[in-house]
């Protein structure tokens, strides 16, 4: 079967369609546009950074107009999503369900090597969580034995919830501060959904069709990073798919393969907005940087994760999209005492604003400042003082 053969240009658009991020409102709008971009994502990672929104709402902001992060809650206590691990912790349709076994199933034999003690305390917490239900880690008793040494050194009963979480005798849920609250999965996970454990080939068919319904256009090692928590076997899987007609195997120009593609997305012409999206780090569009650098050539770095003097860009810039550009990049922090939407730095790539892209990164910019609940902005550092200027004017 002779290759798709794509331009970059057309692959992009591939891509962003796949992304939810061909247009404002893809998904539509309100509560069920949430739940249609989690059902079509597959997978909304959470992350704990909070100088914005958090990531996950920052995801469904982005593709959701006026979002609100309790529907997020709500489609969790309606029981059509939940959260677990992937690559990450992140929120999936709950119909999926049947594939986290797997992942269980991981950490089950990780645990066959615990000490006996570590058994009887997940039990005991296990016991108690069934006769008293949902509990918090601040519901067990402090039963630290030495000062913590940092973020991950947790407590013996915090380990035991956590060990009993990826195992799948517990999941959890989020109360509206971010503190996550479990409960046995049997009362999160409806009765009807299907749980029974698919094959290795059953999870990793999913998890190549997840995969590229959401990503559009991919490679193998991408592909296999979704799913890095399960021994699969991508590689075969993904030559038996193409073979079946399955999934298709595509040329880029100038970029070395094999790249695959979704079905779906055979033989469509799918069109580009222009509008502007303030992307997350955590954004399923940039997770993989060697991604950007070969279809968008952005060369991305999430910059928390680096050591101060290191940092171009700043502590936690957003990438900024205008149609198939990334046109800039926003280092920015909500102070939520004062309302204020902080830019610390607003750096803009070389190339050329149109008033009206100029005018929807207005936009962009005073909505994001809204979704962060700030009434002001303020911008301390930017390459381009005459868009500062016009983005000082701005009234929320």
């Amino acid at each position: 079967m002779a290759n798709t053969k794509l331009t970059k240009t057309e692959a992009r658009k591939i891509i962003l369609h796949a992304a939810g991020l061909a247009k404002h409102a893809q998904f539509g709008k309100g509560k069920e546009a949430v739940f249609k971009a989690i059902d079509h994502l597959g997978f909304i990672q959470v992350d704990t950074i909070y100088v914005v929104e958090r990531a996950h709402h920052h995801a469904l902001a982005s593709r959701v107009p006026n979002y609100k992060t309790e529907w997020l809650l709500e489609l969790q206590d309606e029981g059509r999503i939940y959260e677990f691990w992937t690559r990450d912790s992140g929120f999936m349709p709950v119909q999926d369900f049947r594939y986290s076994l797997p992942v269980h199933d991981t950490f089950l034999e990780k645990y066959k090597s615990l000490s006996r003690p570590d058994i009887n305390l997940m039990n005991k917490v296990l016991d108690r969580i069934g006769r008293e239900g949902p509990l918090q880690a601040k519901d067990f008793e402090n039963d630290r034995v030495k000062k913590s040494s940092g973020w991950w050194d947790w407590r013996p009963s915090k380990v035991a919830l956590e060990r009993l979480h990826f195992s799948g005798k517990l999941l959890t849920s989020r109360k509206k501060d971010f503190h996550k609250v479990y409960d046995l999965t049997d009362n999160l996970i409806p009765s009807d959904i299907d749980r029974t454990k698919p094959s290795i080939e059953e999870f990793t068919r999913h998890l190549i069709l997840r995969s590229l319904k959401n990503m559009g256009i991919a490679y193998a090692k991408e592909i296999a990073w979704n799913g890095r928590l399960v021994k699969h076997n991508v590689k075969a899987e993904l030559k038996k798919m193409v073979e079946q007609g399955a999934i298709l195997e595509v040329e880029v120009e100038d970029l070395k393969g094999p790249l695959y593609m979704h079905p779906n997305y055979k033989s469509k012409k799918f069109g580009l907005s222009g509008d502007v999206f303030i992307l997350s780090p955590f954004d399923s569009l940039n997770v993989f940087r060697h991604r950007l650098r070969d279809f968008f050539d952005f060369d991305y770095q999430i910059e928390c994760f680096i050591p101060q003097p290191k940092r171009k860009y700043g502590y936690f810039s957003l990438p900024i999209l205008a149609g198939d550009t990334f046109i800039a990049r926003m280092d920015s922090k909500a102070d939520r005492k004062e309302r204020n939407l902080i830019i610390h730095n607003l750096h803009f790539e070389p190339c050329n604003l149109s008033k009206v892209t100029e005018e929807k990164l207005i936009e962009a910019i005073r909505s994001f400042a809204k979704f962060n609940e700030c009434w002001s902005i303020s911008v301390l550092k930017t390459n381009n003082k005459a868009f500062a200027k016009k983005l000082r004017e701005v009234v929320i």
